[in-house]
């Protein structure tokens, strides 16, 4: 009894030390790993909207609290002067949220353009969101009205791929939507 009672001390002291060492470890390196996610996940996207930008967005990103959670923003600046900015919303796609970076000029008036950041959706239809010919359409476009052509709008979507097209414009809007609640904020915050 008292050989078992010595292996459940040695084991629950073991265990107690084994997640105290992970629980540190992770703290240690969530920083890290975010930045990381950041650069090789939101940071290609960023690529595809915005060229010509000399700072880093990834680095120079701000949070803004909204009623329905915090957004990540990552601005895109020449010379020291902010040129737009660009963050991420969801869409419900087939396989799963079809995540689209969103970028915009200063004002709000125009996108810059969208990137792909996660998405699942059926090899060679849906994965064809990646794409230049479909991601082109939404560069320059005005936010008043983004729709897909079958809804009246002029955003040609994917043959084949109609839940994965409608998942990218909703995001879009989302964003604007977004855009429209934080754009003195961002203003007020990389104001020249």
């Amino acid at each position: 009894m008292k050989e078992m009672i010595k292996m459940v001390l040695v084991l629950s002291l073991f265990c107690g030390l084994s997640g105290l060492t992970l629980a540190s470890v992770r703290q240690a390196t969530s920083e890290r790993i975010e930045e990381q996610v950041m650069t090789y996940v939101q940071g290609p996207a960023l690529a595809q909207i915005f060229t010509g930008y000399d700072n880093n967005p990834v680095r120079d990103r701000k949070t803004f609290d909204l009623p329905d959670g915090p957004v990540t923003v990552f601005p895109a600046m020449k010379d020291g002067k902010l040129v737009g900015v660009a963050f991420e919303t969801f869409g419900k796609g087939y396989g799963g949220p079809v995540g689209i970076m969103v970028g915009f000029n200063t004002d709000g008036s125009e996108l810059a353009g969208i990137g792909t950041t996660t998405l699942k959706e059926t090899p060679g239809l849906g994965m064809r969101l990646v794409e230049p010919e479909y991601r082109d359409q939404f560069r320059g476009h005005t936010t008043r009205s983004v729709a897909l052509t079958k809804d009246g709008g002029d955003i040609a979507a994917i043959a084949g791929a109609s839940i994965s097209s409608t998942a990218s414009v909703a995001a879009v809007n989302q964003a604007i939507r977004i855009f429209q609640q934080i754009k003195d904020n961002i203003h007020a915050t990389w104001a020249s």
